[in-house]
């Protein structure tokens, strides 16, 4: 019976231990889990939240791929049925077709599109000069014609009247308008031959009278130049450029100034004038170099007191500051005296049981 019961309990013993040795390796990981700063997980899997992130992110991925398909499909459908080649403004620019369907530049010499911009018609361009010469020689011939009928005898059996030849008649025509013409040729000769020397005689007056104005013209302008130059000897005479008038040299700009091509100098009333004003000002600066060496003298006299009163103030200053250390220094001592008695106090009475690494153990030893 023991032997028996022996091998019974040894299969729950073992389902025991696996269970408790199950448990320890669970708290294991959970401490693991837990006390583990960088992989800490606080009631959330890892793999699960990575396999939901990844499935998230993929059917977002999908559908912004679909909704991306859609889009450009939309785009393509709206550029086939809105945006057709034919209807763009630049159309004609890059037409196959387009120098075919285009109109002709002209289509006659009449058409009304060839205003002046076209440079197809310009004024004064004779465009139906052909067709106009065509009219003009089918006029003439019909003219013509006309008067070749009407010229031709309607009787053509009908005979002159008798009389005298024509031949004799047109001799003595011809030499009557001979002698006329003869007559007539030698009466313009005549008239010529008086018309050319009425023609020299006023030339040859209209040169004399020439010669004469320009012969006058002559003697006055050297009349003219001769005064001229007298004129101007007797003003440089008497001028006041060269009699050396001191009223000349005032400028207009006011009595200081002077005008410098012609100032001739300075007066003995003004040179004595500049004399004493230079007498002046070395009084002036003589009484103003008095002035500043004095004034200097008091400042010398004012840096020497602020110097002592300085150096007083410094040794004051000083013997302050030894003061005020030996002060602090001996402070210091005392407060160095009693820390050093607080921590021989905290040291004998107050730190007599200091806690053991077994104390520090006993922490964190399970996750619950």
């Amino acid at each position: 019976l023991g032997a028996k019961m022996h091998k019974v309990d040894l299969p729950l013993e073992s389902k025991e231990a696996a269970a408790i040795e199950a448990r320890r390796e669970r708290e294991k990981q959970r401490q693991s889990r837990i006390f583990n700063a960088r992989h800490r997980t606080m009631g959330v899997s890892p793999t699960g939240t990575y396999c939901i992130l990844q499935g998230c992110s993929a059917e977002g991925g999908a559908e912004e791929h679909q909704k991306a398909q859609r889009l450009q499909q939309a785009v393509q459908e709206f550029w086939r049925q809105e945006q057709q080649p034919h209807t763009r403004r630049e159309w004609d620019l890059y037409d196959p077709e387009g120098l075919r369907q285009d109109h002709p530049a002209r289509v006659s010499d009449y058409d009304p599109c060839c205003g002046p911009a076209s440079l197809q018609c310009f004024t004064g361009e004779d465009l139906a000069l052909t067709t106009r010469r065509r009219l003009q020689q089918e006029q003439q011939r019909r003219s013509l014609e006309e008067q070749r009928s009407e010229q031709t005898p309607r009787f053509p059996e009908q005979t002159p009247l008798p009389g005298p030849p024509c031949a004799i008649l047109a001799d003595l025509l011809d030499d009557k308008k001979r002698v006329e013409l003869d007559l007539r040729a030698q009466q313009l000769a005549r008239l010529e031959e008086e018309c050319r020397r009425a023609k020299d005689l006023a030339t040859a007056d209209y040169n004399r009278a020439q010669a004469a104005e320009v012969a006058e013209q002559r003697q006055q302008a050297c009349q003219r130049e001769q005064d001229d130059n007298q004129a101007e000897i007797y003003n440089h005479l008497t001028g006041e450029l060269l009699t050396e008038d001191p009223a000349l040299a005032q400028s207009l700009l006011g009595p200081h100034r002077v005008v410098p091509d012609r100032w001739k100098g300075m007066s003995p009333e003004q040179v004595q004038a500049v004399w004493k004003a230079q007498e002046q000002q070395r009084k002036e600066n003589q009484r103003l170099r008095e002035a500043e060496q004095k004034r200097e003298a008091e400042w010398e006299a004012q840096h020497q007191l602020a110097a002592r009163a300085a150096l007083a103030l410094e040794e004051q200053e000083r013997s302050c500051r030894v003061q005020l250390r030996k002060g602090l220094d001996a402070y210091n001592q005392q407060l160095a005296e009693e820390q050093r008695a607080h921590q021989k106090y905290l040291q004998r009475e107050v730190y007599t049981n200091p806690p053991s690494a077994q104390y520090h153990l006993q922490f964190n030893t399970t996750s619950r």
